[in-house]
């Protein structure tokens, strides 16, 4: 079955709607190979109308201006594109189409579909709560940057349940930034105060 990877970058403060002025002082070498990484793991691209539209609308063009980041372009090029929107759109990136039906319903059955390795959702913050929500992501791959961003749309919504999540990498940059790769798991068995005291500093 496909996964789903949700890659994200973030700031310490959860803020996930990146402002080009935190962010990109933070973009090195380090966070390039990271990347990298994330896109090797996947041959669909799943992302929401408006991030589909920053891309669209700069990919493209840096693919056909041949520069040193033309390579990639074209990576991203070649993926499948399923882009959630519920408007109807014309697309002038090749290998586009706009997701059939219930977004969830969507995705259960791309992550059955045999012929795919993978699904990469990069930002597309709605598409992740939903995806969240439905049980549908497998990883959350986030870079979190050194700075409290203090503005700007958060990864996790307000909601009744929270979600666990289990550590299966970390790493850090020169810049400060960590990468931490999560995984959905089983909350914890219900723990009160009095079975921890044994934990609690003695003082001095």
């Amino acid at each position: 079955m496909a996964k789903v990877i949700s890659t994200l970058f973030i700031s310490a403060d959860g803020v996930a709607e990146i402002d080009p002025d935190w962010h990109f002082p933070y973009f090195d070498e380090a966070m390039g190979r990271a990347v990298a990484e994330d896109y090797d793991t996947a041959d669909v691209l799943l992302i929401g109308r408006e991030t589909y539209g920053s891309f669209a609308g700069a990919w493209p063009d840096r693919e056909a201006a041949g520069g040193e980041d033309a390579p990639f372009a074209k990576q991203l090029g070649d993926m499948r594109k399923v882009v959630v929107s519920r408007q109807q759109l014309e697309f002038t990136w090749r290998n586009s189409e706009v997701i059939d039906g219930d977004l969830v319903d969507a995705v259960t059955a791309l992550k059955a579909d045999a012929g795919i390795k993978g699904l990469i959702i990069p930002g597309s913050i709605s598409v992740v709560q939903q995806l969240l929500a439905a049980g549908l992501v497998d990883e959350l791959r986030l870079l979190i940057h050194p700075v409290a961003a203090r503005k700007g749309r958060k990864l996790f919504d307000e909601g009744d349940t929270a979600y666990h999540l289990k550590v299966a990498a970390t790493e850090s940059f020169p810049t400060g930034v960590i990468r931490v790769i999560y995984t959905p798991t089983e909350a914890p068995a219900p723990v009160g105060y009095e079975e921890v005291t044994d934990q609690v500093p003695s003082g001095k």
